[in-house]
């Protein structure tokens, strides 16, 4: 099936990006689950539409979450045939397993072209309230998770780059990629100074600075099969984790992080950067 590829996604709502069929993988968080992707408003960008799905478990406080995705979600897949949702645990490695085998099923000798991590916690925590129990579950679910979900779709990866979607022969998503959604506050350098003061979590920004070095070092072991990997700062969104006061709409985050994503090359294999392509420091 020529010019086709085949985009799974954690937590994140995509529909259409050229000739590919998108695969949602609805996360059923354990406990509280902060999606790093903003919550997503319907917008369009050529033939590429993100679909925001309205009071979703991912971008809620709540702790009792269904074990079914929710009706909003079925009813995106049910209007669009190349949707299909898949349910995942991302810290459950049974659950990561039968992920893996639907998402085959699925995909068949096509691969799997682009791997998004994104379903991520924050466990707000500052040096006088944090908890060795806390650091744990954050580290779990933010750096952790990504990787055994990576080593577990390597396969259908390293199917999809030989391949060579759309006859693509350098690196991207027309091959394959893996982007880790991380964050601003999991840079090292950038923690000093003014800077410092602000977002005193402990477990989140030491979970993020985590999740960069895996980005790094999966980068090194990837790239010998032509798959990209890269870390990805979506902004300060106005959602119900960015706050009223962030400066960005989801609408203006979602179609920059698309763009960038869209047009990763091996030049930014192995790179952090954030919503506008610009390189942020480690």
């Amino acid at each position: 099936m020529a010019g086709r590829g085949y985009f799974l996604a954690f937590a994140v709502l995509y529909r259409h990006f050229g000739d590919v069929d998108l695969l949602i993988s609805w996360t059923k968080p354990s406990r509280r689950h902060f999606p790093e992707i903003p919550k997503m408003s319907s917008t369009a960008q050529v033939s590429l539409q993100v679909q925001h799905v309205p009071n979703s478990p991912e971008s809620s406080y709540r702790s009792d979450v269904p074990r079914t995705p929710p009706q909003k979600l079925k009813e995106l897949a049910e209007k669009h045939s190349n949707i299909y949702i898949v349910v995942l645990d991302v810290v459950n490695q049974e659950s990561i397993q039968k992920c893996v085998e639907e998402v085959h099923e699925l995909v068949q000798e096509e691969g799997l072209n682009c791997l998004i991590n994104n379903a991520a916690i924050n466990l707000v925590a500052d040096f006088h309230t944090v908890t060795a129990e806390k650091m744990i579950e954050n580290f779990r679910t933010n750096a952790v998770a990504p990787l055994m979900i990576t080593k577990a779709f390597l396969p259908l990866l390293k199917q999809a780059a030989s391949r060579g979607a759309c006859g693509a022969e350098s690196m991207g998503i027309q091959r394959a990629a893996v982007i880790n959604m991380s964050s601003l506050v999991g840079s090292v350098q950038l923690t000093w100074g003014e800077r410092a003061h602000y977002f005193k979590w402990y477990p989140h920004r030491a979970s993020k600075s985590a999740l960069n070095m895996v980005s790094r070092c999966m980068a090194v072991d990837l790239e010998s099969d032509g798959i990209l990997c890269m870390a990805i700062h979506p902004g300060w969104v106005r959602t119900d984790m960015g706050g009223p006061q962030a400066p960005l709409s989801p609408e203006e985050s979602i179609s920059s992080l698309l763009s960038v994503i869209g047009g990763l090359s091996e030049k930014d294999h192995g790179s952090f950067q954030n919503y506008k392509g610009e390189t942020l420091p480690w």
